[in-house]
């Protein structure tokens, strides 16, 4: 199946930004809202991105008109996923993939919007932005906002930076998907989760007990999801959580142990996930990978 890349967002282009996931507060989307006019782009709002049912933006069922709606208007070129929490998984089966394949556009988000990624991606073999989301604009570094939308925009990005803990160095080639661990493990054996076969995996977490770090980290093993990785880049793995008797092992070293025997190269301490300086990355896109304990990380498209 050819990749589907959408057309670069262009100035005085529409955004639109909708919530997949959780209720939103107004003030944050406003806030965004003047970021993106800024920029000089148009922006808009799915018509119920600020409805509320539970902890949701909606029902299901308004959740998924919003997104559908934005999928299928010809006037809006990009979809900002408002924020995330959980509720994507709820409605990938009923995405009108022939309509994103027909009229391709920007679709971003991260945390939980990992799930419309890794779909998109399997069903239709389109890239997306895996980068930071308007409820997070107003906290978010320049570095972050800038990096989304020089992805959505076409302009050329590589990013370089420091090893954390641990290292497995190398040099591979692949797509890079992936995105937070969490949803990763709770579309395991669905259609939403792309194949690994030579691909490389980037992970994130947010707020997570140790010991489900490793249960999910185990599982990825054990499953076979990990054996067939080109690589793994580690993100942002920020407020984790220990039980009153103590796991015993930092998130870097859960990381490590089960990796390091994988024959690939791991790289850490890329700037991407639930942090301030959230940079966007390709999901979907191949890139050149060079990790090295001695240098800088690198990560380059190559497509």
């Amino acid at each position: 199946m050819e990749k589907i890349v959408p057309p670069n967002l262009k100035h005085g282009e529409k955004i639109r930004i909708i919530s997949t996931a959780r209720a939103v507060e107004q003030p944050f989307i406003e806030w965004a809202t003047e970021e993106i006019k800024k920029r000089g782009f148009q922006v808009d709002y799915g018509k119920n991105l600020f409805q509320k049912d539970r902890q949701f933006a909606g029902s299901d069922q308004q959740r998924l008109e919003d997104l559908n709606e934005a999928i299928r208007d010809e006037s809006v070129k990009t979809i900002f996923c408002a924020r995330g929490g959980y509720g994507t998984a709820r409605l990938v089966d009923n995405i009108d993939v022939d309509a994103f394949k027909k009229n391709p556009k920007w679709i971003c988000g991260y945390s939980d919007i990992t799930a419309l990624l890794g779909h998109l991606y399997s069903k239709a073999n389109a890239v997306s932005i895996h980068g930071t989301m308007p409820v997070n604009f107003q906290s978010n570094t320049p570095e972050a906002l800038n990096s989304l939308f020089s992805a959505i925009s076409g302009e050329p990005v590589s990013y370089s930076f420091d090893s954390a803990e641990f290292q497995i160095d190398g040099e591979v080639e692949g797509d890079l998907i992936g995105g937070n661990l969490s949803v990763l493990f709770s579309i395991l054996n669905s259609s939403s989760l792309p194949d690994p076969t030579g691909k490389i995996l980037f992970l994130e977490d947010l707020d997570e007990y140790l010991y489900h770090v490793d249960r999910m980290m185990l599982n990825l093993k054990r499953s076979g999801y990990l054996r067939v990785l080109k690589g793994i880049i580690i993100g942002g793995m920020t407020d984790m959580n220990d039980n009153t008797i103590p796991f015993g092992k930092s998130t870097m070293e859960i990381i490590e142990e089960h990796t390091s025997d994988l024959g690939i190269p791991v790289a850490t301490g890329f700037q991407s996930g639930h942090i301030d300086n959230n940079l966007a990355w390709i999901h979907g896109k191949k890139i050149r990978l060079t990790a090295r304990s001695n240098q800088p990380n690198q990560i380059e498209y190559l497509d």
